[in-house]
């Protein structure tokens, strides 16, 4: 058994952060039923939905909330990302599904958070990221502040601080017995990430302007390279030594060259280093640098990464049964690892009917609520 096995996790379909969260905890063996919207789009917006089954539900009506209700009676937890007091509206608050079931970890998973100016605006990752100061501290030199995707905010202070939490809140009931409420902000969950920038501050890592410090790419030891083929080499040599075989590696004599940490050297040492990778290209320089620790790796593209010799020893990426490639669940358990689902990704509405039987829904309760049009059921067709 996977080690969240038997753990029933009710999912309100959103983007991006709250899929990823579900998504974790199915990999890890939770039951995870994903509540799409009732009439469905065309097509679902959550990539994220490996190991999942749908059921699509209209909330907006007295019939569909109350279907939820029952569902969160016999769920262990609900991940809902809507914005401050949404769920209220629908009569599916925490103060009302706790009272169903007192067990019931609930999971709220927003931008801004369910308290605070920004409780009820919209937003997105770079919203957050800005809101939080990380923002600030991201960019080169004379350069605008930017975002690295919606990475960030969306998916580790968003998803992956949420799983925490939850994971945190079961383990906490398996001694109380009780369920509670999860506040995941993501601009408190992307700010609690960057605890080491806060933290290192008197370090002397962030004295310089944004894109001027060792790890902002200001450091020629800590920055990409074009290699003569297009493409780019990754350098983090940090430490003095490491600095040495970085240096033994492109060529240089380190006695001929200013000192590692000067600062006022560092751009034209950038430019030097930039000159010599782009004499060789990529796989020379991997043969020059592979079982070194010169802390020089190659930037795989999405069509590279899975086919490189370490990531293959890792198993590091899966194939699902529609020839998809994705991340293997991480981290590693040694005693009950995630068996991700290779199936595809549930279509919306593709359980109805089963996931309401499974909850304690008769057939003519079902039967009523298609008639009604609050679920909608979307079996998929037989290739025969």
């Amino acid at each position: 058994a996977m080690a969240l096995s038997g753990v029933r996790v009710v999912e309100l379909a959103g983007l991006a952060p709250a899929p990823l969260c579900g998504m974790i905890l199915a990999d890890f063996g939770a039951r995870v039923v994903r509540v799409d919207r009732a009439p469905r789009s065309a097509v679902s917006t959550d990539v994220q939905g490996r190991g999942k089954r749908s059921l699509a539900l209209d909330l907006k009506r007295p019939p569909g909330s109350a279907a939820l209700r029952r569902l969160c009676c016999a769920a262990d937890v609900l991940i809902e990302p809507f914005r401050q007091g949404v769920m209220e509206k629908l009569g599916l608050g925490p103060d009302v599904l706790l009272r169903d079931n007192p067990r019931l970890i609930y999971a709220r998973l927003t931008g801004f958070g369910q308290t605070g100016k920004y409780a009820k605006s919209a937003g997105h990752d770079i919203n957050y990221l800005a809101l939080s100061g990380v923002l600030s501290k991201m960019g080169r030199k004379d350069e605008n502040p930017y975002a690295p995707l919606n990475l960030l905010a969306d998916f580790a202070g968003g998803g992956v601080i949420c799983a925490l939490g939850i994971i945190t809140a079961l383990y906490e009931r398996t001694k109380s017995g009780k369920g509670q409420i999860i506040d995941a902000s993501m601009v408190k969950g992307v700010a609690y990430i960057s605890s080491f920038l806060w933290k290192s501050q008197n370090l002397g890592l962030w004295n310089r302007p944004r894109g001027e410090n060792m790890l902002d790419s200001g450091a020629p030891f800590y920055e990409t390279y074009k290699t003569s083929d297009g493409k780019f080499m990754a350098v983090g040599a940090i430490e003095p030594q490491f600095y040495e075989e970085l240096i033994k590696g492109l060529g240089l004599d380190s006695d001929r060259l200013p000192s590692q940490l000067s600062f006022s050297d560092w751009p034209k040492m950038k430019k030097k280093f930039a000159s010599i990778f782009a004499q060789k290209t990529q796989a020379e320089w991997c043969n020059i640098f592979d079982g070194t620790d010169a802390c020089v790796t190659p930037v795989l593209s999405f069509d590279d990464v899975a086919s490189h010799q370490h990531n293959k020893q890792r198993r590091s990426f899966i194939r699902n049964d529609q020839e998809e490639i994705s991340p293997r669940p991480a981290p590693l358990l040694s005693r009950t690892p995630a068996v991700p689902s290779c199936k595809r990704d549930p279509f919306i509405g593709e359980h109805t009917e089963e996931v309401l039987l499974e909850f304690g829904f008769t057939k003519q309760e079902i039967a009523k609520l298609y008639s009604d049009k609050v679920i909608e059921l979307n079996k998929p067709k037989s290739n025969l």
